[in-house]
């Protein structure tokens, strides 16, 4: 089975892709170190430095990479999803969009 999906920590929510991967393939996850985490197949395809969902993740679910909250899914990502602008929101324009609305 091919590695790649990079995680940053094993327990992130998403991992990322170090190829172009097509979906339908399975592909196993691996921390920076080179320890297998996890295997997944990948529902959509995947461009090379795009993320990857590492598992089921509901609309409003803050998304975890790096070992913390990088954004929130604003719509279901199911396991194996391309992880991207299409249903991932970054936090950070969150919280500025949010002070500008309360302005």
């Amino acid at each position: 089975m091919k590695k790649g999906i990079l995680l940053h920590e094993p327990g992130d929510d998403v991992g990322v892709a170090v190829m172009d991967i097509q979906a339908g393939e399975e592909i196993e996850a691996v921390t920076l170190e080179g320890q297998p985490v996890k295997s997944v197949t990948v529902i959509e395809n995947v461009p090379l430095g795009h993320k990857v969902a590492m598992r089921e993740m509901p609309e409003g679910h803050h998304v975890q990479e790096y070992g913390r909250s990088i954004g929130y899914a604003s719509q279901a990502i199911r396991l194996g999803a391309h992880v991207h602008v299409h249903n991932i929101k970054s936090l950070r324009w969150a919280a500025s969009k949010a002070k500008v609305l309360e302005e």
